[in-house]
């Protein structure tokens, strides 16, 4: 269901945020620099990095069109940049020069609010670019900002834990303690809630604090009521402060990003599909593409990572004409040339047809048939090949168990009982790392690089997530906790 395709490591600090265009992925640092990579290929732009801010830049995001990208910083400047050339168009002060903390754009580009360290909150016209109205919270800093999908108001989350929504006019709509030790990030739903009420529209919102929860809520908004906001239900896991939440485009997924380098991805229903283990530090950052099935998160690890996501409904739909993976031998030339596809390998999809490569010869292949009788002559082509043929080799010794992939230790290919975290951020089986280890192999079993360090840390996160699939799986004994 998801599969890391890249890893971008070209901060030299830590990535504070990350956010998507239909056609570029935006990412912001300490280091005081916004890089941009096209979203075809994952390489970065010609004029990438973007350098205007002299401290750490806190937040990036598109404007809904994508034409523009909006950044602040400590500095306590929110500056504007044109995407398609990566030149400063505006740069807007804080009156106070106050650090900024969070910007976002509204959904029909009218607006920009800015969010600041000392409560402020600036509402800015994008076609003057001066302030339009401003206000403030009482306590604390605001570091958390998201618009209604209507545009009919926005939320923004302070450090003392409130959600304030408020109007195009400034005007406070409501307030509530949502998060005991502060809120970190919140983000609308794009799809519309249901409710009971015909003559009332209804938002689904998330928050995630420093209390170590996500929490969902129910707004609802009508002309003789006025606004209100209810908690549906709050979602756990996580055993560190959560950082960063993030709804999938269609609003099925929420996935979100903690303390304690742990990626978790939810349903809305609260059921945990996935944990990922990949980051080795504080997971800061979460954000989806909007037209295409990724992912990203950053980390103070300093890199960037991007998931290929495929929500259940596009895997029912594809179920329906593909044969399962398990079959692969007996896949014909055709659906061999679909799944080449399906994995980003167009270019060698006529080679394979040439060659009269089907689902038995796709798996026989390797390093030397792809080199010298298919003629691949890129050596990075044949790798990334060669790559997807072992994970479709993998996937087909797991696929009649049905256990999820996160959940084997990568060396011994069998569910995992004492998982731990080894240097390089994957998760092992103890028994077979400490093996790995005591013979002297002391690079990473993934990467092939060396280790930086011995020490293994028990991954009580994924343990409790093994013991809860465990719950499902009557024919397997569950785990000692």
């Amino acid at each position: 269901m998801v599969k890391l395709i890249c890893t971008l490591t070209d901060h030299n600090d830590d990535v504070n945020y990350c956010a998507f265009s239909s056609s570029y992925l935006a990412t912001c640092s300490l280091d005081k620099s916004i890089r941009l990579y096209s979203l075809s290929s994952f390489d970065e732009l010609p004029y990438s990095p973007l350098r205007g801010h002299t401290y750490a830049v806190h937040c990036c995001c598109f404007s809904p069109f994508g034409n523009l990208l909006a950044s602040c910083s400590t500095d306590g400047n929110t500056v504007l940049w044109e995407t398609h050339n990566g030149l400063k168009l505006a740069v807007l002060e804080h009156p106070y020069r106050h650090p900024v903390r969070i910007c976002r754009f509204s959904p029909n580009s009218t607006y920009l609010v800015s969010g600041a360290a000392d409560g402020s909150v600036n509402l800015w016209n994008v076609q003057s670019f001066k302030v339009y109205r401003s206000g403030s919270v009482k306590d604390g800093s605001l570091v958390a900002c998201a618009f209604a999908p209507d545009a009919s108001f926005f939320v923004t989350g302070s450090s003392c834990g409130d959600l304030t929504v408020w109007d195009e006019t400034m005007k406070c709509l409501y307030n509530e303690k949502a998060h005991d030790l502060g809120v970190t990030c919140c983000d609308f739903s794009s799809k519309l809630a249901s409710g009971n009420k015909q003559d009332v529209h209804y938002f689904l919102m998330a928050s995630s604090g420093q209390d170590s929860t996500i929490k969902i809520w129910l707004i609802s908004l009508a002309d003789h009521t006025g606004l209100e906001l209810k908690c549906k239900y709050t979602l756990k896991g996580h055993t560190a402060p959560v950082l960063a939440c993030a709804f999938s485009c269609d609003g099925q997924i929420l996935v979100s990003g903690s303390v304690d380098k742990t990626v978790m991805i939810f349903e809305t229903t609260g059921n945990i599909l996935h944990i990922l283990t990949q980051h080795t530090r504080y997971v800061t950052t979460c954000a989806f593409a909007p037209d295409m099935p990724l992912f990203a998160t950053g980390s103070m690890d300093k890199s960037v990572n991007i998931w290929q996501f495929e929500p259940k409904q596009l895997l029912k739909e594809r179920s329906a004409i593909e044969e399962p993976k398990i079959f692969a031998e007996s896949w014909s030339e055709e659906e061999v040339s679909s799944w080449l596809c399906t994995h980003g390998l167009q270019d060698v999809v006529e080679i394979f047809k040439r060659n009269n490569i089907d689902g038995k010869e796709l798996l026989s292949l390797t390093k030397e048939s792809l080199a010298d009788d298919l003629k691949i002559e890129s050596l990075g082509l044949r790798s990334k090949v060669l790559r997807n043929i072992e994970e479709l080799r993998t996937e087909m010794k797991t696929a009649c168990l049905s256990i999820p992939d996160e959940f084997l230790c990568p060396i011994t290919r069998e569910l995992m009982r004492e998982p731990v975290i080894a240097a390089d951020g994957y998760s092992y089986e103890k028994e077979a790392m400490e093996k790995w280890i005591t013979e002297k192999r002391h690079s990473s079993p993934m990467t092939n690089l060396p280790l930086q360090r011995l020490i293994l840390t028990p991954n009580r996160t994924l343990k409790m997530a093994i013991n809860r699939w465990l719950e499902t799986q009557p024919k397997y004994e569950k785990q000692s906790p």
